[in-house]
């Protein structure tokens, strides 16, 4: 076996800001980062005895014209001023457009201004906007990509994984292997399970003497404006599926209609639920068996229902509202019901998909045939049993763990509505989740999902002391990955133990958006023994 590099990182992980001030003026690592290497791109050659020029920037507020050299991984576009040694972040952009802008506000030890989008003077050539699906686009910061062609975003999605390990893994090339094509949505409209609308305290109406009130202003109820700490009044929201979409607009008139009862303001809740009832289900009245068992809270949804035949049964989809209610989720045959507030993949269309490609790649070529198979799942960050339970079927025993007690009462119930005998659940303190695993950890595939801050380095120590003999890492945010990817490559020699990264693959769970989530496949291997030229 080739000796591995003794170092394995090239120095190039992301600077953090230097203080809290820095970050609370704008600095984002992921955005900079872009910026960075944009300016570095596009720098012109100096003698290096000369005093870089001083950057002259507009006065604020001011509107100028600028073209889009490229898209960060943030989703804004990004325009270099004359002397290529700032830049300007501009939204709902694609490379090459020619747009009028407002300039906000000036980092320039950050090297870039924000902006607001106002217009275009004239489109780049993969800009489309006749694509757009959704009248509030360039004005609320929920999506940042529809207007461009939906291969033009999962090619876009592909850089941003590439760029994250290129920038945040410190790894040497040679240690990441080609990031795949990004897995697409087979919805790109209408896919959004759940969404969560929110209100502002509402302002009482006075009379003209301005004491008395005369009722109640109904506040803007949506999302927040793109670059502004004000609320967008959104009557439909595209991304929503059909039953979520018309719970809105019901739940829109339920607040109005009652609105002098909120003291201040809240965020709603419109989370799709769905059953799935026989075909021949009885037409006399009497009650009606779902086919799982698995039922939504009863009372807890918008009223809103739609009905869809399938060829062996019929669904009904409803909108639940309450936090704390059940809902109801369907992923092929597998049924998980779950607290409406908590976590669950909110885009039902990719899941099957999703969940084939782990299952497809959870085992290593030539498993059968090895000696010591890896035969058992141990599932980190299990939630509500996603991944535990859609793979528990090619396992002789799974086990979930969480550190959230709601979520494994809701996983050990999914367990039984699935009829997983040999799965199990467990809740465990973090800083002892491997403790008392029962399986070998050479004969073990380890998940883990973490959330957006990605693994602490607790974590990670447990991993390596673990040594599962392989690792799937899926994340919400493939610059974290990046980072905890990093961690496993380089190993722990005393341990004897490091990862070889096999595939990583980015999904698009949330077209329109320049959200992209990652799949990281590792092999555990060994450190080579020492010789005496390596000791």
């Amino acid at each position: 076996m080739p000796k591995p590099p003794k170092k394995q990182f090239d120095g190039k992980r992301r600077k953090k800001a230097k203080d809290d001030k820095t970050k609370a003026n704008g600095f984002d690592e992921v955005l900079q980062a872009d910026i960075e290497q944009l300016i570095k791109q596009n720098r012109p050659e100096q003698d290096d005895s000369s005093s870089p020029s001083p950057v002259s920037l507009p006065e604020t507020f001011t509107e100028i014209d600028v073209t889009i050299s490229d898209i960060s991984s943030t989703g804004d576009g990004l325009a270099l001023s004359e002397n290529k040694d700032h830049v300007y972040v501009v939204p709902f952009t694609v490379p090459g457009d020619k747009v009028r802008v407002k300039v906000v506000r000036h980092f320039p030890a950050l090297s870039y201004s924000a902006t607001d989008f106002l217009s275009v003077i004239e489109a780049g050539p993969t800009r489309k906007d006749e694509l757009i699906g959704c009248k509030y686009f360039s004005k609320c910061s929920g999506c940042q990509l529809q207007m461009m062609s939906y291969e033009d975003q999962l090619a876009h999605k592909r850089r941003i994984v590439e760029k994250a390990y290129a920038n945040f893994s410190g790894l040497i090339p040679e240690l990441v292997p080609a990031i795949d094509e990004t897995f697409p949505s087979p919805l790109q409209y209408g896919y959004r399970t759940k969404l969560t609308p929110h209100f502002a305290q509402p302002q009482h109406k006075k009379s003209e003497d301005g004491e008395q009130p005369q009722g109640t202003n109904v506040p803007a109820i949506g999302f927040t404006y793109k670059g502004r700490r004000m609320d967008l009044d959104i009557e439909d929201c595209p991304l929503g599926t059909d039953v979520v979409r018309q719970g809105l607009k019901s739940e829109r008139k339920r607040v109005a209609a009652n609105i002098s009862s909120y003291k201040r303001g809240a965020t709603l809740l419109m989370r799709e639920s769905t059953s799935r009832f026989p075909k021949d289900a009885p037409t006399d009245g009497s009650e009606i068996k779902e086919i799982s068992g698995m039922v939504s809270t009863p009372g807890a949804d918008s009223g809103d229902v739609i009905r869809i035949e399938r060829e062996n049964y019929v669904e009904e989809k409803r909108c639940i509202t309450d936090n704390n209610a059940t809902s109801v989720e369907y992923v092929d045959d597998y049924v998980f019901g779950n607290k409406a507030g908590a976590f669950f993949q909110n885009n039902n269309s990719i899941l099957s998909g999703f969940t084939e490609f782990i299952r497809s790649h959870a085992l290593p070529a030539g498993n059968d045939k090895d000696p010591r198979p890896i035969k058992y799942l141990l599932d980190a960050y299990s939630g509500s049993g996603l991944f535990t339970i859609t793979l528990s079927p090619i396992f002789k025993s799974s086990l979930g763990v969480d550190v959230a007690g709601d979520s494994i009462i809701s996983a050990r119930e999914n367990a039984r509505a699935n009829n997983l005998p040999s799965t199990g659940f467990a809740a465990a303190d973090a800083a002892v989740l491997f403790k008392d695993v029962p399986y070998p950890a050479d004969q073990t595939l380890l998940v883990i999902d973490p959330p957006r801050k990605g693994c602490s380095e607790d974590f990670l120590e447990q991993l390596l002391s673990f040594k599962p003999r392989r690792v799937v890492y899926v994340s919400c945010n493939v610059h974290t990955q990046a980072r905890d990817v990093a961690v496993m490559v380089q190993g722990d020699e005393s341990k004897n133990v490091r990862y070889e990264i096999e595939s990583i693959r980015g999904f698009d769970f949330f077209p329109q958006t320049g959200h992209v989530e990652g799949v990281a496949i590792l092999n555990r291997v060994e450190f080579p023994p020492k010789t005496e030229e390596s000791a």
